[in-house]
């Protein structure tokens, strides 16, 4: 939380490479952008910023008056990228011309996660809404060109989902559960939930512990507040591994995306390790 994100070698030196100082309040989240050269970061400062790392110069920054907690690109169009976080709003904003250009209205008070489906046109986002009698809203699926909610009927258990990941073979995605359970759903409409699957034997606690499938699709590996990352086969959900990597929570687990087996990953005190 010192307002800076880093660039690491970690395949390599395991050297920082880089520290960049673009915000003024605590940086929540950060992706790259597919052209590998720019990175797009969202802060408490209210601020989301591309910043050109070979250069550190901020190419585009716009003021979303709210803490941003998630952000995703357009897979179609990384021009175009949607902020979300403490606010009852998601925004969408050209990083051309720093303008606002799509508003989507939830009805709650924070935003979780942000994942955009196939090829772009529709997107999930996560919040923190539990309702008395189901998860209305926990889950909302949106068409990214008309700001409609298409459903917001898809979790029906009294769980919020602090991340979202999206399978790189197959029509579905996976949602992180406070439950300590992570769903399986359908990408299409009416995107139901798979009852015969879940990926179960991590905890979650109130932790915004990440998930991510493997480049191909066969494993989903995730964080658990317990330190330790866990590993379950796609098909069957059955448990193939337990590193007990760290000893705070583990927040953040992420496959290289060039090198098969090679992963990194993040606990709640800052720790960062990478593993093979």
């Amino acid at each position: 939380m010192d307002k800076t994100f880093k660039v690491w070698d970690g395949a390599g030196s395991g050297r920082c490479l880089q520290t960049y100082s673009t915000h003024c309040g605590a940086v929540r989240d950060a992706c790259w952008l597919p052209c590998g050269r720019r990175l797009l970061s969202g802060s408490f400062d209210n601020t989301t910023s591309v910043t050109d790392l070979e250069t550190s110069q901020v190419v585009a920054r716009v003021d979303n008056q709210f803490k941003v907690t998630c952000l995703a690109f357009q897979p179609s169009d990384a021009t175009v990228f949607l902020c979300g976080g403490f606010s009852s709003e998601v925004k969408a904003w050209d990083s051309r011309t720093c303008k606002m250009v799509r508003v989507y209205k939830a009805g709650i008070q924070q935003t979780l996660d942000i994942l955009f489906l196939g090829d772009g046109k529709e997107f999930v986002t996560s919040s923190d809404v539990v309702s008395r009698d189901s998860a209305d809203r926990t889950l909302i699926a949106w068409d990214f060109v008309t700001t409609a909610k298409i459903s917001n009927q898809i979790f029906h258990e009294r769980y919020t989902c602090p991340s979202l990941a999206m399978h790189p073979q197959e029509d579905s995605f996976v949602a992180q559960t406070n439950g300590n359970y992570m769903a399986l759903f359908s990408a299409q409409k009416p995107y139901r939930m798979n009852k015969r699957k879940r990926y179960e034997g991590h905890k979650v606690e109130g932790y915004a512990v990440q998930c991510e499938w493997s480049s191909d699709g066969t494993v989903l590996a995730t964080g658990s507040s317990t330190g330790s990352v866990h590993f379950y086969e796609f098909q069957s959900a059955r448990s193939l591994l337990t590193l007990h990597a760290h000893q705070q929570a583990c927040v953040c687990v992420s496959y290289h995306p060039v090198i098969p087996g090679m992963v990194a990953t993040c606990d709640w005190g800052g720790e960062i390790k990478i593993w093979n």
